[in-house]
């Protein structure tokens, strides 16, 4: 699958230290004019999974196929980019455009927006990690033990890379591997229509 070389640069970052990255923009993306740090409505910053209640951040915990924090599957990039939370854009091919979070989310995560609706929150590093438990990092043996029957490998349509998926409704968790050892180097959660399909078909560029 032809990702943004972001994606495979991040993953082998993580993988190799075992901690945490900061997932940088790409070089052709483009930063707001005007964009903030953070949400346009500093009063509901508790209402953020990044934030404590009194307002103490801490690192984002949980990635699922709802999305992460304000990042909701579905939501819209006009939104979201006037509320602050989106730092850089990219466009990418056929509708898609790539962007940065802002906030306890900025360098944990990269979002894909198709006609404006974003339809894929990935990442890089551990944490985030999904519901279940599974993080950046494991052994495709150890998502197997986490999920059991929930979850299945799966392969490229041309055979030439494997994958974890887990099936919840219409979204999944897909768990990609790592460009150079085994195990999982990149965790993305959307609608199965682009997320899977985009892992088994490809893109266009």
């Amino acid at each position: 699958m032809n990702r943004p070389s972001i994606l495979v640069t991040s993953a082998a970052l993580a993988l190799s230290t075992l901690v945490p990255v900061t997932v940088a923009a790409p070089a052709a993306a483009a930063p707001l004019t005007g964009a903030t740090s953070g949400p346009a409505h500093p009063g509901r910053l508790a209402d953020s999974p990044g934030v404590e209640p009194e307002g103490g951040h801490r690192h984002p915990r949980v990635l699922s196929v709802r999305g992460a924090g304000a990042y909701r599957i579905g939501a819209s990039l006009a939104a979201l980019t006037a509320a602050g939370r989106i730092d850089w854009v990219a466009p990418g091919c056929a509708g898609v455009v790539h962007a940065g979070a802002t906030g306890s989310w900025a360098g944990v995560i990269l979002l894909a927006f198709r006609d404006g609706r974003l339809v894929e929150v990935g990442t890089a590093t551990a944490p985030p990690r999904s519901p279940a438990g599974a993080t950046v990092g494991m052994s495709f043996a150890e998502l197997e033990e986490i999920y059991g029957r929930r979850g299945s490998l799966i392969r490229t349509d041309a055979g030439d890379a494997e994958a974890y998926l887990v099936r919840v409704g219409s979204r999944v968790e897909l768990f990609t591997g790592h460009p150079i050892r085994p195990g999982v180097g990149y965790f993305q959660v959307g609608p199965a229509d682009f997320v899977e399909r985009n892992f088994r078909q490809g893109t266009s560029c």
